[in-house]
């Protein structure tokens, strides 16, 4: 690694002075200017301008300093992925895995379980799922409160539940969909669409809240 960043020093060093040549065969200069351009050139980004800083003084100083030097780079790696969009500490709909099973209690319901993608951990911070059928706002599922656990930690094999039903009313009215839309807040810019089970007749549709217990997201109207 240090060789690397050595070997950019020095083509960087080579660089500058090739430009100062040149600028000095075409027009005089004023010494004060060209080593204010020297000074000013700019690092190639921020992880290497840092890195770069580090290995001025003594051959000695760099060789106890590298390890130091390697640790700091894996720390600001991992803050780059920290800080991407959909990562985090809260999940966002793109850190989680989803899948849906049809469930026959509560007259019909879909039971969605979410767990983090391999290598995340994330909280669900938002305690009741977004959930739609199609764009029209007659297909947005009202929560119904039950379950709910707040924060949710996911990572691993933990999961997290929440259940859907399609149709509250009882008649033959309602509208079918063949897939659902789930996000874990309102303006997550990521919501995942689930290929249903089967073809759902959508009217009034309800969903609870997230939980880590299965048995509590069976949606009922209380």
């Amino acid at each position: 690694m240090r060789s690397r960043l050595a070997a950019r020093s020095a083509r960087l060093v080579l660089a500058a002075v090739a430009v100062t040549a040149l600028a000095a065969t075409t027009t005089a200069c004023d010494p004060k200017d060209n080593g204010a351009a020297d000074s000013a050139a700019p690092a190639p980004s921020s992880t290497s301008s840092a890195s770069s800083s580090t290995t001025g003084g003594s051959s000695d100083s760099d060789s106890s300093s590298s390890s130091s030097d390697s640790g700091s780079s894996g720390t600001a790696a991992g803050t780059d992925d920290a800080t991407k969009d959909g990562y985090g500490q809260s999940c966002g709909t793109n850190d989680l895995d989803f899948t849906v099973t049809s469930e026959s209690q509560a007259g019909g319901y879909y039971l969605v379980t979410a767990k983090a993608k391999s290598g995340i951990t994330c909280y669900l911070d938002t305690n009741t799922p977004t959930v739609s059928f199609g764009s029209g706002t007659d297909g947005v599922a009202s929560p119904v409160g039950q379950g709910g656990e707040d924060p949710i930690k996911l990572t691993g094999s933990t999961a997290a539940y929440t259940g859907i039903s399609p149709k509250t009313t009882n008649d033959d009215s309602g509208k079918e969909f063949e897939n659902v839309i789930i996000a874990t807040t309102e303006d997550d810019p990521n919501p995942a669409e689930l290929k249903l089970p089967d073809t759902a007749t959508v009217d009034k549709p309800i969903v609870t809240n997230w939980t880590t217990n299965a048995s509590e997201a069976v949606p009922r109207i209380v």
